[in-house]
C-alpha cells in the first residue's frame, strides 16, 4: 500500500482501491473443500506449526462467508456438481486453489478410471495451482502469496463504473 504519512498529525494518504486490496488481501477466509490426501496437508497447513493465521488466513464452515475455495483431492464427476455449487453460492469476488495433482489433472487416476475429472478448472476457474503428490503445507502457503499478490493487483473499483460508463454510451 503506497502511503505518506504527514509528520505533525499522523494522517494516512493513499489510494481507496490500494486500501481496499490491502484489506482483502490481509483477510483471506478459504471454505475448504478437502477429499483425498492432499486435505491432510492443507489441515497440517492450517495447524499452529504453520500458523496460517499470521496471513489473515481464517477457515470458513460456509461459502456464503469464504471468498476463496481451495480444492484439495481428487474430483469425481460426482463431486463436480457439488463443488460448483458451491463455487456459486460464494460471494464475488471468489478465488480458487486447487491443491494437488488429482484436483490440478486428474492425477494417477484420470487414466484408468471412467469417474475422475481431469482437472478441476474443468469445472470451475482456478486461479492458483499447487503441484506435488501430496504437496507440502510450505507449498499452500506460497499458493495463498501469489494469491495475494494477485488481489493486490486488481482494480475493484474501475469495474463497476466502467460497466457503468459502456451502459451510458448506448
Amino acid at each position: 500500500m503506497n502511503s505518506e504519512m504527514n509528520e505533525s498529525g499522523g494522517v494516512v494518504v493513499t489510494k481507496m482501491n490500494d486500501l481496499l486490496n490491502w484489506a482483502r488481501l490481509s483477510s483471506l477466509w478459504p471454505l475448504s473443500f478437502g477429499i483425498a490426501c492432499c486435505a491432510i496437508e492443507m489441515m497440517g497447513s492450517l495447524a499452529s506449526t504453520y500458523d496460517l493465521d499470521r496471513f489473515g488466513v481464517f477457515p470458513r464452515p460456509s461459502a456464503r462467508q469464504a471468498d476463496v475455495i481451495i480444492i484439495a483431492g481428487t474430483v469425481t464427476f460426482k463431486m463436480a456438481e457439488r463443488i460448483k455449487r458451491l463455487y456459486e453460492q460464494m460471494p464475488d469476488p471468489k478465488y480458487v486453489i486447487s491443491m494437488g495433482s488429482c484436483s490440478n489433472c486428474g492425477g494417477p487416476y484420470w487414466q484408468h478410471g471412467y469417474h475422475v475429472v481431469k482437472g478441476v478448472d474443468r469445472v470451475i476457474p482456478v486461479d492458483v495451482y499447487v503441484q506435488g503428490c501430496p504437496p507440502r503445507p510450505e507449498s499452500l502457503i506460497g499458493a495463498i502469496l501469489e494469491l495475494q499478490k494477485k488481489i493486490s493487483g486488481e482494480n475493484i473499483l474501475a469495474a463497476p463504473n466502467a460497466e457503468l460508463s459502456e451502459g451510458q454510451k448506448a
